[in-house]
């Protein structure tokens, strides 16, 4: 059973949409449920998250939690966007079925991939980012493995 929140983020997503010359852009994807989630970011001369858009290709969780991931990231610092956890969007969507927790992943991976491609762009170490994977089933497998 999903969540008014979530109800209402895949029926009505915020930001939605391409940025043009976006700042940062990152794609994931999970093989295994075929979703794929794109991000883009606007990040100002401070380093400030001015505007963030996603376009999801995926069930009405992958929506939701894209929509709820570009609330949660504009306005905030590049070290502040680092720290948008996967739970950070469930807990800001009242939470997601067990079988739907991989895409609050594919949320987080998306903007952890668009901050990769920033700080690629422009020559820079964004402090505690690791290259992302584009594939979070990879991540899950792993995870899976240590059980």
């Amino acid at each position: 059973m999903y969540s008014e929140k979530v109800m209402d983020h895949f029926q009505n997503p915020r930001n939605v949409g391409e940025i043009e010359n976006a700042s940062g852009v990152g794609t994931v994807g999970n093989a295994k449920c075929g979703d794929i989630m794109r991000m883009y970011l606007d990040i100002d001369e401070n380093g400030v998250i001015r505007d963030c858009k996603f376009k999801t290709f995926g069930c009405g969780a992958a929506v939701a939690t894209s929509s709820m991931a570009t609330e949660l990231v504009i306005g905030k610092t590049i070290q502040e966007a680092l720290q948008v956890t996967n739970k950070a969007v469930m807990e800001a969507l009242d939470g997601l079925p067990p079988v739907k927790v991989h895409c609050s992943l594919l949320a987080e991976e998306a903007i952890h991939a668009a901050l990769w491609d920033y700080a690629q762009k422009h020559g820079i170490k964004i402090e505690g980012l690791q290259k992302p994977v584009s594939d979070i089933s990879e991540h899950e497998e792993a995870e899976d493995e240590e059980y």
